[in-house]
């Protein structure tokens, strides 16, 4: 596994040098749309309806729509996150584990120590271990600036980047908090019996994803029973013999040129040869 960027942990006075791993793989099945009738992939093109011609990439430009059909057009600088370009997560606090919501966390990713790093990074993790706590800190991942939530993760540390506030949906508005319901005491009974029931220990290994299993299962079958679509070779560009090509166009003009006109001979005396 490759990291993703090299950088440090900053607390304090305190740098530890980290190497970033993903912690999670997509293995969600792709697919590729082809033509039905010869099964050759579909391409895709930018397209201007206006000019009626593909665009390229140095012709296009982002821009922010703010009524249907009117832009503001951005240019790349304001796109760049501010402050140094360094691979730095700088932790702000440390909080309780049990004081986030799980509903803030996003895509977590491994960290490791780097070079020399391995002592102040075990530090690191055996104080954090001991204080049951976690670091909130700020860092930049893939050219954007992320709040993260640095953890301890059996022996490693783990950094999960998070949602600011504003981006949690409010369930306020979904659920009316006038509305009164009538709960009865035997429901409420029946119901905590029922998950005591169900009650058991969190065995990640034991769920799977079925729809991709059957996916992938259909997919081997396929392939093993020779039930493959091939995309038809692209046509290969005819080589042109110049001198034969020449040869070929003259013959061709010679027989479209109409036939010449015999001139008339010169008029005579009657009875003159």
């Amino acid at each position: 596994m490759r990291p993703i960027w090299q950088g440090a942990i900053s607390f304090g006075l305190v740098n530890i040098p980290i190497r970033v791993y993903p912690a999670v793989q997509d293995k969600d099945i792709k697919f590729r749309f082809l033509h039905k009738e010869c099964h050759t992939p579909l391409m895709y093109e930018r397209r201007c309806p206006t000019c009626e011609r593909a665009v390229p990439m140095e012709e296009v430009e982002r821009a922010y729509e703010y009524e249907k059909g009117r832009f503001v057009t951005i240019e790349d600088e304001l796109l760049a996150p501010p402050g140094d370009a360094l691979h730095t997560v700088d932790i702000l606090d440390f909080v309780h584990l049990e004081e986030i919501d799980p509903i803030y966390f996003a895509k977590p990713y491994y960290l490791a120590p780097g070079t020399a790093g391995e002592k102040a990074y075990r530090l690191l993790h055996h104080a954090m271990q001991e204080t049951g706590k976690v670091a909130i800190a700020r860092t930049r991942l893939r050219n954007k600036t992320s709040l993260v939530a640095v953890r301890v993760f059996k022996q490693s540390l783990l950094m999960s980047i998070m949602y600011y506030d504003d981006q949690i949906q409010r369930v306020d508005s979904l659920m009316d908090p006038q509305k009164k319901i009538d709960i009865n005491e035997n429901e409420v009974k029946m119901a905590v019996e029922l998950i005591g029931n169900l009650a058991s220990s969190f065995e990640p290994e034991k769920y799977e994803d079925e729809q991709r299993k059957i996916l992938e299962k259909a997919i081997a079958d396929k392939i093993a029973g020779k039930e493959v679509a091939v995309a038809p070779a692209a046509p290969s560009e005819k080589v042109v013999d110049l001198v034969e090509a020449l040869k070929a166009s003259l013959e061709m003009t010679k027989k479209k040129q109409p036939k010449a006109k015999k001139k008339p001979g010169k008029k005579t005396a009657a009875g003159q040869v």
